[in-house]
């Protein structure tokens, strides 16, 4: 009987201080509740609401730190918008506060929205644009295939002043 007893209590020490991760599904955040009592506060924004979404991610301990709680939730919300050819805007977080321990593991509420991404505007000139005849005809000049007149009289032609 003795035994037995001593068998349990470690049991049930590993079961208050160690636990499962959770980690939910991405959520639309209009259909979906935040894992704390009050959900974060977000920022203002202009993305329309069936853009925006919630990840919850909670510890199996006390001992993984938020940052890497974070990471991972950020991590699912960057995979879940390039699936979509898309970009991840975080809009709000809500973190629990420490101490970590009896049960309080790290968690973190992530919300984000999916937006489209922004294109770089180009900066390279098209290939048969004026510029690039005339960087043809100073590269001619330079290599004395033309001489300074030359180089002249077909620039004004390419750029339309003759």
């Amino acid at each position: 009987m003795c035994t037995t007893r001593l068998i349990l209590v470690p049991v049930a020490v590993i079961a208050l201080v160690g636990g499962c991760a959770t980690s939910s599904p991405v959520q639309r955040y209009s259909e979906s509740e935040s894992g704390f009592s009050t959900g974060p506060e977000l920022m203002s924004h202009s993305i329309p609401e069936s853009e925006i979404y919630r990840i919850y991610h909670r510890a199996a301990s006390g001992f993984v730190s938020i940052q890497s709680i974070r990471q991972a939730a950020e991590k699912r919300a960057n995979q879940f918008c390039e699936s979509q050819g898309k970009a991840m805007v975080l809009l709000g977080e809500k973190i629990s506060e420490p101490p970590y321990i009896l049960g309080n593991f790290p968690r973190i509420e992530i919300v984000f929205g999916s937006v489209e991404k922004i294109r770089p505007a180009s900066v390279a000139a098209p290939e048969n644009s004026n510029y690039q005849k005339v960087a043809q005809l100073k590269k001619l000049l330079d290599d004395g295939a033309l001489t300074q007149v030359e180089f002249d009289r077909e620039k004004r032609k390419v750029l339309g002043e003759q």
